[in-house]
């Protein structure tokens, strides 16, 4: 029997084979919860199911969204956050400082190919990154996987994007997210599985953006069989196998070849562009970080522009390192050093900016240039400030130009 990645994963899980639309009872190997909505998780826990979490070593609790607290009701809230951990011996909690939940998660091994692994972050389908079933679920929904260890799912239809080819210099990973999400639409995966076959030895931190970004397609999760280097560090269970011909809903070609640098313009998702096509947007912040692109070989691709050449004057340029891990590997490789002497500034490592509730929010008329998965109104402050999307190399040639712009005429330029 063949079938797609998510069936083969729903299937093994609930000790049967399943097909979509079928509904599922399923172990939940791993279920997280972020400051922003722990502290109604909790409640739900407490209150309404009056339980404790079952088995404290496959919970985790992340302070990433609003780290450093920005004000004293925040503050406050992640103080009975950690009395939680505390109680309840969480066995994996992560305070102020660690990183964005869904890099730390996989850093830290507590994501495998083939669990089923739930966030109370949308963002949860990031660890579709090493083939593992991850999906964003409500408070009550975590609150409920804590307490029992199980939870239900509607196995999905899926999605096929198959690639061919390389990308060429100055594009990546995040030029074909957008190029999907322009091609599906917004809304064009809703509670689909998204498959990318046909990247080879494509990089784990590639393969975290498209991941992350199958949310923005409206899809339970978005998955990418482990294969080359990434096999190598997450190995897959034998029983984990690819079936490339396995029926789907939907099979999109992609040449990779053939992407351009691609901007999302403002206030939607899949309203995408090339570079060239824009004409001349001048912004006023650059932010470069997040679950999407904040990972070293985010900030070393920046680096790379930006070596030996300033920001240009008017342009806030921020960078918020995905973790801890990844803030000392800049450090130790130079990439900071580049980075603070073009005129970046750094964060504290985690979410910083992206959600609009500190570091670097965003005031009415401003522009900026995110490398984030969200553009939407209001999305990083005012909701007559702009956000455009786009990856970490038009992030810095627009750094540098004071205007969207294409990495490739710096990379001619230099």
């Amino acid at each position: 029997m063949t079938q797609t990645l998510a069936e083969r994963i729903l299937s093994h899980a609930a000790g049967r084979p399943v097909r979509p639309g079928d509904l599922v009872v399923v172990p939940v190997d791993m279920a997280m919860a972020v400051d922003s909505i722990a502290p109604s998780v909790i409640s739900v826990l407490r209150s309404e199911l009056g339980a404790h979490v079952r088995d404290p070593q496959r919970a985790a609790i992340f302070i990433d969204h609003v780290a450093p607290a920005a004000n004293v009701a925040t503050a406050d809230a992640q103080v009975g956050i950690r009395r939680f951990a505390a109680e309840e011996r969480i066995a994996h909690f992560y305070d102020v400082g660690r990183g964005v939940c869904h890099q730390v998660m996989i850093e830290e091994g507590l994501v495998a190919p083939g669990q089923i692994v739930l966030g109370s972050d949308s963002h949860s389908t990031s660890y579709g990154a090493i083939g593992a079933f991850g999906t964003g679920m409500g408070a009550s929904d975590i609150a409920l996987a804590w307490a029992s260890g199980r939870t239900w799912l509607r196995v999905p239809e899926t999605i096929r994007i198959r690639a061919h080819g390389r990308f060429a210099p100055g594009v990546g990973a995040k030029d074909l997210a957008l190029h999907v999400a322009r091609t599906l639409g917004a809304d064009g995966a809703r509670y689909a599985a998204v498959e990318y076959l046909g990247l080879g030895d494509l990089p784990l931190a590639d393969r975290q953006t498209l991941a992350c970004m199958a949310t923005e397609l409206g899809a339970k999760v978005g998955l990418i069989p482990p294969s080359g280097p990434v096999a190598a560090r997450f190995p897959p269970p034998a029983w984990l196998t690819v079936d490339a011909d396995a029926p789907c809903a939907r099979e999109v070609e992609v040449d990779l070849a053939g992407l351009p640098p691609l901007v999302a313009i403002p206030p939607a998702v899949d309203s995408v562009a090339e570079v060239g096509e824009l004409g001349d947007v001048r912004v006023d912040q650059v932010f470069l970080g997040t679950c999407t692109n904040g990972r070293l070989e985010d900030l070393q691709a920046a680096a790379r522009l930006l070596k030996g050449r300033r920001v240009a004057p008017g342009v806030r340029m921020i960078v918020v390192p995905a973790s801890s891990r990844v803030l000392a590997a800049a450090v130790a490789d130079g990439t900071l050093a580049t980075l603070l002497e073009a005129g970046a500034t750094i964060g504290t490592p985690g979410c910083g900016p992206c959600i609009g509730r500190h570091l670097g929010v965003l005031g009415a008329g401003e522009v900026c240039l995110s490398t984030g998965n969200r553009n939407f109104r209001g999305r990083m402050g005012s909701p007559e400030a702009r956000i455009y999307l786009a990856s970490p190399e038009v992030a810095a040639a627009t750094a540098l130009a004071g205007r969207i712009a294409d990495p490739r005429e710096m990379r001619r330029n230099a």
